[in-house]
């Protein structure tokens, strides 16, 4: 069997090279693919993007497409393969509102008894900063639509929540992609506690859950600077108990499917409950996301034991209460290497220097890059993920780093703290 991923992050990389050694898969296609998946062996670069041609790609080549990104699933790509009877795995456009408008999924959350933050929503600034006033900080100001993982300020003074606003509502240099309302702001209560990553795949009725993860949103050591997509995940993430995940399946996943089915848009794909747990154990919902999460997708896939296709058709068949997922015992953690003037304006073109091809421990996925004269260069934001396994965190951390200090590139700007939250003591 042929397999198409669609997509061009680190994400999209991991995840053709684990469904890549699936031995009943023959070829895995990425459209458009980077730099990485253009050099890994088993995968193949396809150079488009357009939803009439991926199908259209798809009928002729493929038994099976998975989606990465949020932008396609958001623009219904899921929708068009099915109106041609192809198999997909992905939300449609009405499930991925889950992600695509903030607004949507806290209604949805609250409307179906799922624990998230007091909230409220805004189309005019006036309003919206009285309310800032009126409830002080810190404070969360959330863009009600796709922003590559930009579109949320965890404001610790008043004026930094003003300022966020009006950047929303008015400047949007951070390229949201609004909804058919226009702009909007989300404003919620600030959460205490420590986030985590929980990761299921979902057919519509049953969810099988995948490994937990925990990854670092903030540009600089210590979980200092602005919020990116994310600069390094590790798996498994130690606050997900076994109690805590039971909490967490039994009192925001399953509602979730639930939910959606009750509301009459079944939800399948994989969903992303990004979760805040108090220092009690409690889990709050602080969004959800239509697809796997990246950095995470990196280490949760380097500790997949089982075949990914496997469990892809299960999902698309509607019969993932039928399987389970195994995992290597040992943690996985994924370092970022951004590119110089990453999150605002990224420099593009920079040779990359000191890759190598990765072993069974270590494995640089590919992000933001290009291929010029058949060398790497940077073409993006977040370049790299070296992802590293180790008996523990700290020596999978200690792999990921010794492979990181052998890479290059101008400006290169990358955390020396991933996973230092696993490290921790904590409370039995």
């Amino acid at each position: 069997m042929n397999v198409l991923v669609i997509g061009s992050g680190g994400r999209e990389h991991a995840l053709g090279w684990r469904i890549a050694r699936s031995p009943r898969v023959a070829k895995v296609f990425v459209a458009p693919g980077n730099g990485g998946t253009a050099l890994e062996p088993e995968l193949g670069n396809v150079a488009i993007s357009d939803i009439a041609q991926l199908v259209a790609f798809a009928r002729e080549h493929v038994g099976l497409t998975v989606v990465g990104p949020e932008a396609p699933l958001a623009a219904g790509v899921v929708d068009a393969f099915r109106a041609e009877g192809l198999r997909i795995f992905g939300p449609t456009r009405d499930a991925a509102r889950l992600e695509s408008s903030k607004d949507f999924a806290k209604a949805f959350m609250v409307r179906h008894g799922i624990p998230t933050a007091a909230y409220r929503t805004f189309t005019e600034a006036t309003a919206a900063h009285a309310y800032v006033e009126e409830r002080g900080a810190p404070i969360v100001v959330k863009a009600d639509g796709l922003a590559a993982g930009k579109g949320v300020v965890v404001a610790a003074t008043t004026a930094e929540a003003h300022a966020a606003i009006d950047v929303m509502l008015f400047g949007n240099h951070l390229a949201i992609q609004y909804n058919e309302a226009g702009a909007r702001v989300v404003i919620e209560e600030h959460l205490a506690g420590e986030e985590a990553s929980f990761i299921v795949m979902a057919d519509g009725r049953n969810v099988l859950p995948l490994a937990s993860s925990q990854d670092h949103k903030r540009l600089h050591d210590g979980d200092t600077g602005p919020n990116t997509g994310g600069m390094g995940a590790y798996s498994p993430a130690p606050v997900v108990t076994p109690a805590v995940h039971a909490r967490i399946m039994r009192e925001i996943i399953l509602p979730a499917v639930q939910g959606m089915a009750d509301d009459g848009i079944p939800y399948t794909g994989f969903l992303y409950a990004g979760v805040m747990i108090d220092a009690a154990g409690n889990p709050c919902t602080l969004e959800f996301n239509c697809r796997l999460g990246d950095p995470e997708t990196q280490p949760i896939m380097m500790r997949l034991k089982s075949d990914l296709v496997d469990l892809l058709e299960h999902a698309t068949g509607g019969t993932l209460d039928r399987t389970d997922a195994q995992w290597d015992r040992r943690a996985a953690l994924g370092v970022v290497l951004a590119a110089a003037g990453y999150p605002e304006s990224p420099r593009k073109g920079d040779p990359i220097s000191g890759l190598s091809a990765g072993t069974d421990e270590c494995k640089v996925f590919h992000a933001g890059t290009a291929l010029v004269d058949g060398h790497a260069v940077t073409a993006g934001g977040r370049v790299l993920c070296v992802t590293a396994m180790g008996d523990t965190v700290r020596q999978a951390q200690r792999t990921a780093y010794a492979a990181v200090d052998a890479i290059h590139f101008d400006g290169m700007q990358y955390r020396k703290d991933i996973g230092s939250r696993a490290l921790l003591p904590r409370r039995s």
